[in-house]
């Protein structure tokens, strides 16, 4: 059986190797792979930059945007053969955190988590893989391959639920949402607010290729102006921020309107600085009640979340997201980084 393999820690490592079928443990689903998603961690592990093996093993199967159908399923389980589902990344550590013990390891205080394809962990990317029924979470049938996108949609259906928990401190009706990036997460962010009924406004730097039709398809505004500008003009209540960069992650600090809730789903590289004026951003943020917070990961309700809101969207729209798919053989190219690029997704079947 091939998996798509990596050396943790050594750039330039990734391959396509022979490994063993797995067997499933009591309680576990035996799964047919069909597809994996690759995203920016899955490239920052095949550069080297992140990334744990297995205990005593010096290679991880890679693959945590997952999308694969039963083959087997334990007696008496919620799930059948035929099947579609996808496979929830992060566990709880060996000895849980209150977090952790409470089924929220999305929010591990004490960072000994396990994620599937990233962290101690082997992933998804096999043509058979097992997961215990308590990770596994049901895909509709009709999304088909747009099923692999249940992962980054489960970070979403997260962070929309942080914003409104934040909100619900005191009374919230956001009209505006800006979604500042157009990749993967912000084209599911914006989804996401759409289905809400806000008014969404997307940002990117690029003025041509999917991204902009995409945004649109939604009925929602595309700009690709300077972030102040749009920010000015929007006065959003809401923003998601999912570029990482840190002078649009600073401009949304100070740019919602009164009682904002900024919520940061990108990652910033370390190393690059700023000028801030730091005094007028917290005079801000004090004396309008902002809210600036951090979202990563999802656990399961958030990926059951995901898959309501996949299931209610334009099967076609998401179709269109992935806008390249390749065959494992060819997985070098999927971790090239393309200008048009939205999602990249390996297909696992022989």
């Amino acid at each position: 059986m091939r998996a798509l393999t990596v050396r943790p820690g050594h750039s330039g490592s990734l391959e396509v190797r022979e490994v063993e079928e797995p067997k499933p443990a009591p309680g576990e689903l035996l799964v047919r792979g069909l597809a994996v998603g690759v995203c920016g961690t899955d490239r920052e592990i095949a550069a080297g930059e992140y990334g744990r093996a297995p205990a005593g093993r010096n290679r991880l199967v890679l693959g945590h945007e997952s999308l694969g159908r039963v083959e087997e399923a334990p007696d008496g389980s919620a799930f059948a053969a035929g099947d579609l589902v996808a496979g929830v990344v992060r566990r709880p550590d060996p000895e849980p955190c209150g977090a952790c013990a409470h089924g929220e390891f999305d929010m591990c205080r004490n960072g000994r988590y396990r994620e599937r394809g990233i962290r101690e962990l082997d992933g998804y990317g096999t043509g058979l893989w097992c997961v215990e029924e308590g990770y596994a979470v049901a895909v509709d049938a009709e999304l088909g391959l747009a099923g692999v996108l249940l992962e980054p949609a489960g970070v979403v259906a997260k962070a929309w639920e942080q914003i409104e928990r934040v909100g619900a401190r005191a009374w919230f009706e956001p009209r505006r949402v800006l979604v500042t990036g157009a990749g993967p997460i912000g084209l599911l962010a914006a989804l996401l607010g759409q289905q809400r009924g806000l008014e969404v406004h997307v940002l990117d730097r690029v003025t041509d290729g999917p991204k902009p039709a995409l945004v649109r398809a939604l009925g929602a505004a595309y700009h690709s102006g300077a972030v102040d500008d749009v920010l000015s003009a929007v006065r959003p209540d809401v923003v998601v921020e999912a570029t990482g960069a840190g002078q649009v992650v600073f401009a949304a600090m100070h740019g919602t309107a009164p009682y904002g809730v900024v919520c940061l789903t990108g990652v910033s590289p370390a190393g690059r600085r700023l000028t801030v004026d730091a005094g007028t951003l917290n005079r801000e943020i004090v004396l309008e009640n902002d809210v600036v917070v951090g979202s990563v990961s999802a656990n399961g309700r958030h990926f059951r979340q995901a898959a309501d809101a996949l299931a209610r969207a334009d099967t076609d729209w998401l179709h269109r997201l992935i806008t390249r798919r390749l065959p494992l053989d060819r997985a070098a190219e999927a971790f090239e980084q393309r200008p048009d690029d939205v999602k990249v997704v390996l297909t696992l079947e022989e």
